[in-house]
């Protein structure tokens, strides 16, 4: 049986975007870019702490009422 991983991407299709990305936005705007896109995870990985930490609030609320 063939599976099919639409992500699982070879060194050639890696080759390929990186020079795409290249073209569209040239060597100097990459490291804004880049940097603009790690800052979107780090708020992310905030906003999803925060959820988790409300969620244990909740059941530790939940647990002191019973």
């Amino acid at each position: 049986m063939i599976m099919f991983y639409p992500l699982a991407l070879g060194a050639w299709e890696i080759v390929a975007i990186v020079a795409v990305i290249l073209l569209l936005f040239g060597g100097k705007k990459i490291p804004e870019l880049m940097k603009g896109l790690g800052q979107g995870v780090k708020s992310f990985k905030q906003g999803m702490n925060e959820v988790e930490k409300e969620i244990k609030d909740i059941d530790k609320d939940i647990e002191e009422k019973k």
